[in-house]
């Protein structure tokens, strides 16, 4: 008769622990599946300027038939809900006809898992997850770790859910208050470039942590399976992030001219029950763009809405998720609401436009992926799916042109892209159906 040996069950409020200077520290672990039973149930760059890379969400997709533009090539016409980004096209690429390739089990939330991971969603009973990190987290993990943010999570619509993920139920939460963003990347802790600064003397404590806790780490390793190990280091890897944060506020700011200390942003209440979303959105951009331009960042993704935002735009009849499915007709109100967000997409790209770097500018040494979560709001397509790309990568990219895909080819061709061109070379992106062993030819430099 064989045995098997069963592990005794770890608390939902595991902590990794140790001693600093004969005080107890304590680090929360996130959730593992040792916290769970077996049925899942909870136990009680050019000119040397840095590259940047960038995403900017909304959620509840397009209208295809006003979003692809009718030519191809260089010599394109802006489509009508594009026509907001004409001050920008010259540096901006259009995407057409590409297809998610990893399913669609839950609409809204299956293409941006397929498009930012190349694979599908990680679906355990009524919980859902992306299966592996996002691309902005391969991203941040490459080129993020010389500033101090390796990554940056913000939002315009309150309480946006941001879809930035380390890894399995890893997600980065967004910050959708501009006062609270502002104090984050403006406050006390700030420094111009030749300014003195006063570095918060309790981040010294702060960062010797992890080091009093690692003991306690190995043998919690040694307790759990191969997927919780993982977590585990991921996890430790964002406690680590806030070691090289610190230290990189107590380093001297990099001298970029177009570094200054914005001024702080001014509250917008919301009117009669509506987000003040273009001001909103406006301000949120001003405080990222500053802090791309005082590489306070590389990597930022910016979530306008979430999938399946019900948020009610001025003058909308309905909210945006409802107004997708039930208003009649060619859908004004939809297409209304579409094109407002590309005049807030225009004003950041144009933002960044107009802060000179060497003889480019900061969106040159950029890399902007513009997308959304379905293609046709009303039927959850995921194939036509609407990317664009703004800035070249410090010319890695070709800009000016639309691509349009005749054989619905994989979405994952656009990451590799990416990848390839903002430093970080791979030989493949995503697994099983959302695997690709090369990149979107026609958009490389």
């Amino acid at each position: 008769m064989s045995h098997v040996l069963r592990r005794r069950p770890l608390s939902r409020r595991t902590f990794l622990r140790g001693l600093l200077g004969g005080a107890a520290v304590a680090i929360a672990m996130p959730p593992l599946n040792a916290f769970f039973d077996a049925n899942g149930v909870a136990y009680a760059a050019g000119d040397g300027f840095p590259l940047r890379f960038g995403t900017f969400f909304w959620g509840n997709g397009v209208l295809p038939e006003r979003w692809v533009p009718s030519s191809t090539g260089t010599d394109f016409e802006l489509s009508e809900q594009l026509a907001p980004l004409a001050s920008v096209k010259d540096r901006l690429t259009v995407i057409s006809g590409m297809e998610v390739k990893t399913g669609n089990p839950t609409a809204h939330i299956s293409g941006p898992a397929g498009l930012f991971t190349g694979q599908g969603l990680q679906i355990t009973g009524s919980d859902e997850t992306f299966a592996g990190p996002s691309l902005d987290q391969i991203l941040a993990r490459e080129i993020g770790g010389d500033t101090v943010f390796r990554s940056l999570e913000v939002g315009v619509q309150p309480g946006v859910r941001s879809l930035s993920y380390n890894g399995p139920n890893q997600p980065n939460p967004a910050i959708a208050d501009p006062a609270a963003l502002f104090e984050r990347l403006f406050g006390p802790s700030f420094r111009e470039p030749g300014e003195e600064g006063v570095v918060d003397p309790t981040l010294a404590l702060r960062r010797s942590v992890l080091d009093v806790v690692m003991d306690d780490a190995t043998r919690l390793r040694d307790r759990v399976g191969v997927e919780d190990q993982q977590r585990i280091e991921q996890h430790l890897d964002a406690v680590r992030d806030l070691e090289l944060r610190i230290a990189r506020l107590e380093e001297d700011p990099p001298e970029l001219a177009a570094c200054s200390r914005p001024e702080a942003p001014p509250a917008l209440p919301d009117v009669e029950g509506r987000p003040q979303m273009s001001e909103r959105s406006r301000l949120v951009t001003d405080l990222v763009t500053m802090a791309y331009a005082c590489d306070l960042t590389r990597v930022l993704s910016y979530w306008y809405t979430h999938p399946v935002s019900d948020v009610l735009f001025p003058e909308a009849t309905a909210g945006h998720h409802q107004l997708t499915h039930d208003e009649p007709g060619d859908q004004p109100q939809v297409h209304a609401i579409v094109t407002s967000i590309m005049r807030d997409l225009n004003y950041m790209l144009s933002s960044m436009a107009a802060i000179p770097e060497g003889d480019g500018t900061l969106l040159d040494n950029s890399a902007i992926l513009a997308t959304t979560d379905v293609s046709y709001g009303r039927t959850h397509q995921i194939d036509e799916y609407p990317i664009l790309i703004a800035g070249s990568a410090g010319g890695r990219l070709r800009t000016g042109l639309h691509y349009r895909s005749t054989s619905n080819e994989n979405t994952s061709l656009v990451p590799f892209t990416l990848l390839n061109a903002l430093g970080v070379p791979v030989s493949e992106f995503g697994v099983d159906a959302g695997r690709v062993t090369n990149g979107l030819g026609a958009i490389e430099a």
